[in-house]
């Protein structure tokens, strides 16, 4: 090949073939994240519906066996290991330890239940305060 003939099977992509890339591959990503987002959020909040209603059923074992639910002091704890050494224990009634709400706080367990049930089990969501709307409402085994 001569000193000053180029080649172009070794050229390179031309800035404006990067930039036309990076421009489409921005309008797709600005369509597809707000639908990812929207889907992450709702499984969380299923997740957590699970989760509760996994407690549920071992807290019907409990009580099953013990003849009570946990006291508030006992709280949730008392579903993996024995509180005060209660004869007839027979857990642990979840089969791995106690898990986390699906944002990283604990599940929240009141005994007696204040809202017409035997016992209030819930997570705040994923704002953590009481209440809210939409992907920030409370997620509970009352409703």
């Amino acid at each position: 090949m001569p000193v000053g003939e180029s080649r172009k099977s070794e050229r390179g992509f031309t800035l404006i073939e990067l930039i036309v890339v990076l421009v489409i591959l921005s309008l797709l990503a600005a369509v597809v994240a707000p639908n990812i987002y929207k889907h992450l959020t709702t499984s969380r909040s299923q997740i957590a519906r699970i989760q509760i209603g996994e407690f549920e059923g071992a807290l019907q074992m409990f009580a099953f066996d013990v003849g009570r639910y946990p006291t508030q002091s006992e709280g949730l704890e008392a579903l993996v290991s024995n509180p005060g050494n209660l004869a007839s224990w027979n857990g642990p009634y979840l089969r791995k330890a106690l898990p986390m709400d699906p944002w990283g706080k604990p599940y929240i367990y009141r005994f007696p239940g204040t809202q017409g049930t035997e016992f209030d089990l819930f997570s705040y969501g994923p704002d953590g305060t009481e209440g809210g709307e939409g992907e920030n409402a409370d997620v509970t085994n009352w409703k």
